[in-house]
């Protein structure tokens, strides 16, 4: 008795998300269909035209826009920013640096400093307990 492998299938956020693209800026044809694990691999693999297009360009969905300034989702609305945001405008903020993404970029750093030093320190927990 063999077992059928059904395809594993997304919905386009899902894919969207994966990709690390804003949906509403992916083609319509994207957008109204699923997206099988076969297709996201192979998109991926070999991204079409409009796929490194967005990737280079934007408009760019919020968790690649925190990453691109340096600071957390949580920083983003707290500076005013709510929605995606093209390259462009990512490199008009970073130039103007104005004191909101100044803040939330040390708030930034502190919080990877803490990070760091709770992991040595549960690192040399374990050692001791060895």
């Amino acid at each position: 008795m063999t077992s059928q492998k059904t395809t594993q299938t997304m919905k386009p956020a899902t894919a969207a998300k994966k990709l690390g693209v804003y949906l509403q800026a992916t083609p319509a044809e994207f957008q109204e269909g699923v997206v099988s694990r076969d297709e996201l691999n192979a998109l991926q693999a070999d991204p079409p035209e409009w796929l490194r297009e967005l990737r280079a360009n934007g408009p760019h969905p919020r968790p690649v826009v925190a990453s691109k300034l340096g600071v957390s989702i949580s920083g983003l609305a707290r500076g005013g920013i709510t929605e995606a945001l093209t390259t462009e405008q990512i490199d008009a903020l970073k130039s103007e640096n104005p004191e909101w993404l100044q803040n939330e970029r040390a708030t930034q750093a502190e919080v990877r400093k803490e990070a760091i030093r709770l992991k040595e320190k549960k690192a040399q927990q374990s050692q001791e307990q060895d």
